[in-house]
């Protein structure tokens, strides 16, 4: 849901009534991960995606029969011969998805309860519109809601900062919220979206409730060392993928916005000072395309003792070795120096900087998922390594 935070919190604002169906579970070639959402609001009208095409009309339909019956749905999509060609999911794949009706206006809040199931989603209505207005403004906060269990508690939500503050109740027994609110911002530090399993009274045996747990984080940080004409592109790349991109260089001649318009921050500033100056997490990139060792040497001693996701360097084979050879002077241990990504990027054979900024970031990417790099074409490693368990009691896998 918080993938489509934007639009569904104009949504809100505009207090439009929408169903909003989010993939909960994977496994096998799904195209989507969980999170993923598809809205459909009372006049028809459609935003985001839950599989790539394969079975938006069938989520369409279940959104607008949530939307008439004002009740949740958690229904699975499987390949089987049966069904492949029924709702278009031949990749192989499996995806649990969630439907939830939500009312910006709730007739609770104008004293027209019907008891038939309705209120307790629109009751949610509040503590989702402080998901989606937190997800917007780029705080940290995670929104779990109740995919699975008794009846009377399907749909009902619960939000949770980092300091384990958190809005909204899922209702049942009062040592649920408690054991969820911990969970979940478990979770939130780790800026997981996924699904767990707890008891209804809170404790890890009973009656089992599953939990749908969407995090939302700010950006990941991408920091580009070197104002040169391939930071221009990477910074474009960066971008595209999602990451808060800065662009540091000691020279203000270079280091403007002039030259980096789609940069989020230009400093002037000796690489190795600015990189001290940061508090990066387990998600941060750093990308040094100065190739100059009197800048290059003090930033790579300091970058490779920190606990980020990828560190690269620019140069030819001849300035690795090198450089290699200059930190290890400097006290940098071969355990270090083996986190570098040096050459930067993936053999594409790259000549212009749009090319080299996708080397790069091809090589960022294979990293963070644990791709290989290698073609598709007659390998036989899965498309998409990253499953979650499938929600267990809504049916046999197809």
């Amino acid at each position: 849901m918080l993938d489509i935070a934007d639009e569904l919190n104009r949504w809100m604002e505009q207090g439009r009534t929408f169903a909003v169906a989010t993939v909960v579970a994977t496994n096998g070639s799904a195209p989507r991960q969980p999170g993923a959402a598809l809205a459909v609001d009372s006049d028809g009208t459609a935003i985001g995606s839950v599989s790539g095409g394969c079975v938006e009309g069938a989520v369409y339909e279940l959104c607008q029969e949530a939307l008439e019956t004002g009740r949740p749905v958690l229904e699975r999509f499987g390949y089987s011969d049966e069904d492949a060609f029924a709702v278009g999911l031949t990749c192989g794949g499996i995806i649990d998805i969630f439907i939830t009706p939500i009312r910006a206006s709730t007739p609770a809040a104008d004293g027209g309860a019907t008891g038939d199931g309705v209120d307790v989603v629109d009751s949610n209505a509040a503590t989702l519109a402080t998901a989606l207005a937190a997800a917007v403004s780029g705080e940290a906060a995670a929104v779990a809601r109740i995919i699975d269990g008794p009846a009377e508690l399907l749909g009902r939500a619960l939000l949770v900062r980092p300091d384990g503050s958190h809005t909204g109740s899922l209702g049942g027994h009062p040592a649920l919220d408690r054991t969820a609110v911990e969970e979940t911002r478990a979770l939130l530090d780790a800026g997981r979206t996924t699904t767990l399993e707890i008891g209804a009274d809170g404790s890890q045996c009973g009656q089992p409730v599953v939990l749908l747990v969407e995090s939302s984080v700010p950006a990941p940080r991408m920091i580009v060392f070197g104002a040169i004409d391939f930071a221009s592109a990477l910074v474009r790349v960066g971008k595209f993928l999602g990451y808060h991109v800065t662009v540091c260089d000691a020279r203000p001649v270079f280091a403007t916005r002039t030259r980096f318009p789609d940069a989020d921050e230009i400093v002037v500033d000796w690489p190795h000072r600015y990189l001290d100056s940061q508090q990066l997490d387990s998600r941060a990139v750093l990308c040094v395309l100065t190739h100059d060792a009197k800048f290059d040497i003090p930033l790579l001693e300091r970058a490779l003792k920190l606990p980020v996701a990828y560190v690269g360097a620019m140069g030819s084979r001849r300035t690795h070795l090198d450089r290699q050879q200059r930190l290890r002077d400097v006290g940098v241990t071969e355990l270090e120096l083996n986190r570098l990504r040096s050459p930067i990027g993936l053999d594409l054979g790259a000549r212009t900087p749009e090319e080299t900024a996708l080397s790069i970031a091809a090589e960022i990417v294979a990293n963070r998922r644990g791709g290989t790099g290698a073609p598709l074409t007659g390998a036989h490693t899965p498309i998409h390594r990253e499953t979650s368990r499938p929600v267990g009691r809504i049916g046999e896998v197809a």
